[in-house]
C-alpha cells in the first residue's frame, strides 16, 4: 500500500484498540488515545525504511535518505544469508527484514526501553520522529516538494512539546496500562509494534504479499510472502486502496475512537 493508506490504516487500528481497551476496563485517557493514533500512524510508514523511494526516505532530509540506504543493504544482506532454496533471487532488500513481526516486536521494544530510561528528551523525540511520519502520512498533498520540510518538522517539533507537557500532568495517561514507578511512557512502544505489524499486513493483500513470519519456514521458503488468494489481491495505489480502503479506515477510525471516549 502507498504512505496515505498505510498512516490511516495505523491510526485507526489504535483507536480500535482504545475501543476494546475501554470495553475491557482499561480505558485510555484522551490524550494517550491522540498520542497513541499518531505515533500508530507514523510507525505505519516505518517498515519502508528499507525503501528509496517511500516517503520516510523524504522525512528527514539526506538523514532518512542515507538511512534508507543502509537499511536496504542490511536487509539484502540479511535476506541473503538466511533464504531456503525456494526462497526467489533479489536485487535489494525492500519488504524483507523490516517488513516482519520479529523487526516489529524489537523496534517496538526498543522504543520503551529508551522511553523509560531516557530523560524529557527522549519521550519527545520519540513524538517527534513519528509525528513527522504522521504529518507526511496524513497529510501527504499538503507535505509535497522540499520546501514544506522545514514547516513540517516546526509543527511536529511543537506538536510533541505541547503533547508531551500535557501527558505529563496527573491523569493524563504517562502511566498508563504501567503504573509502577519507573514505568512511565512504557506504553510508547505499544504504537509503533502494532504500527508496524498493521503495515505488514496492508502489504500483505498487495500483489506481492509479505514476509511476515520471517524467520519461521513456511515449506521451501524462508520469506514465505504471506496474502490472501491471487485474486483478492490489489495493486498498490489501485482504486481499491484510494476509493475503499481509506474510506473504510477512517470510518472504522471514527467509530472506534467514539467507542474509546464512551460516545456511543
Amino acid at each position: 500500500m502507498m504512505g496515505p493508506a498505510h498512516s490511516l490504516s495505523g491510526a485507526a487500528a489504535w483507536l480500535g484498540v482504545g475501543a476494546a481497551a475501554a470495553a475491557a476496563g482499561y480505558p485510555m485517557p484522551w490524550p494517550v488515545l491522540l498520542v497513541g493514533a499518531l505515533i500508530c500512524a507514523g510507525a505505519a510508514l516505518a517498515p519502508d525504511l528499507d525503501h528509496k523511494a517511500a516517503t520516510i526516505s523524504r522525512s528527514f532530509g539526506p538523514l532518512s535518505r542515507w538511512l534508507c540506504e543502509v537499511v536496504d543493504k542490511l536487509s539484502y544482506a540479511v535476506y541473503k544469508a538466511t533464504k531456503k532454496q525456494g526462497d526467489p533471487r533479489r536485487s535489494g532488500g525492500h519488504r524483507t527484514l523490516t517488513h516482519t513481526w520479529l523487526w516489529a516486536v524489537l523496534i517496538g521494544a526498543a522504543t520503551s526501553v529508551a522511553a523509560i530510561t531516557s530523560d524529557r528528551w527522549g519521550v519527545l523525540a520519540i513524538l517527534f520522529v513519528h509525528l513527522v511520519l504522521a504529518i507526511e502520512g496524513l497529510l501527504w498533498r499538503a507535505t509535497r516538494g522540499s520546501s514544506a520540510d522545514v514547516l513540517v518538522w516546526l509543527l511536529a517539533a511543537t506538536t510533541a512539546w505541547i503533547l508531551a507537557g500535557i501527558l505529563d500532568k496527573p491523569g493524563n495517561g504517562a502511566d498508563w496500562l504501567f503504573t509502577a514507578p519507573g514505568q512511565e511512557y512504557l506504553w510508547l512502544g505499544l504504537p509503533v509494534v502494532l504500527g508496524a505489524i498493521v503495515h505488514d499486513i496492508g502489504d500483505a493483500l498487495t500483489v506481492s504479499g509479505c514476509p511476515i513470519l520471517w524467520p519461521i519456514p513456511v515449506g521451501r521458503k524462508r520469506w514465505y510472502p504471506v496474502g490472501p488468494p491471487k485474486a483478492m489481491r490489489f495493486r498498490a495505489g489501485s482504486w481499491v486502496e484510494l476509493r475503499v480502503l481509506m474510506p473504510a479506515f477512517m470510518l472504522l477510525g471514527g467509530v472506534g475512537c467514539a467507542a474509546a471516549l464512551n460516545v456511543i
